[in-house]
């Protein structure tokens, strides 16, 4: 028969909540991490679309997915110390701004790979990052074909007929309409296909037309 005292003394034992780490099983396991890191650095340095492409955020990438795999190890092997990283990484404090959201998940798919192969799960690590890898490669190559511009043009008033003719034949969308002495700038949400320059080159050409040109357009544009 136990007392009270004894099944308290018990149940507060940290015995069989510490497990100890191998020299062999952390090598495996920032092997792991490291191949998983490394795929995400490659698809996101090969496969970037957005406006200007950042080597330094690449490289965050990869030490957030190894910084994951580390901690997850430590927690793993104590349960005393992990109650202590929590409380201290409960007051750390992110303020830097991520300009392209598709980072944020790229930053996700670091941080679950780390996660995983940290908790020793190597083979969800592996075949989850791959499988990630080629959905994102696949959804890419999916929309390659047409892209969204926006056509700006500036023009006198007496070629608006000739503008908005060429402009319907595209299926465009009005995003802005300026009007100013003898010009007017008209800015419109265009989708054709990637390097083809001819509705720019026709307007371009036309009487009347002061200039044209097209930027990419990823959504993030307001009136």
């Amino acid at each position: 028969m136990y007392s009270v005292r004894d099944l308290l003394e018990q149940g507060f034992r940290l015995e069989g909540l510490i497990r100890e780490l191998s020299l062999s099983g952390m090598v495996a396991t920032m092997a792991v991490t490291f191949f998983c890191a490394m795929l995400i650095y490659t698809i996101y340095r090969c496969f970037y679309r957005g406006i200007l492409y950042s080597e330094l955020f690449n490289v965050l990438i990869v030490m957030v997915t190894m910084v994951t795999s580390l901690i997850i190890m430590t927690i793993g092997s104590n349960i005393v110390l992990s109650l202590g990283m929590v409380g201290a990484l409960s007051i750390v404090r992110f303020r830097a701004a991520v300009k392209d959201p598709l980072d944020v998940g790229f930053l996700y798919w670091g941080i679950s790979a780390g996660l995983t192969a940290g908790a020793g799960l190597y083979l969800i690590a592996v075949c989850g990052s791959l499988l990630i890898a080629v959905i994102f490669v696949f959804l890419l190559f999916l929309k390659r074909e047409r892209h969204y511009f926006l056509l700006v043009v500036a023009y006198q008033p007496e070629a608006e007929p000739f503008v908005l003719e060429t402009l319907s034949k595209a299926k465009y969308k009005l995003k802005n309409k300026t009007m100013t002495k003898g010009q007017v700038e008209l800015t419109a949400e265009i989708k054709m296909k990637a390097n083809d320059a001819s509705i720019v080159n026709r307007l371009s050409e036309a009487d009347h037309v002061d200039k044209a040109f097209v930027l990419e357009y990823r959504g993030d544009y307001k009136n």
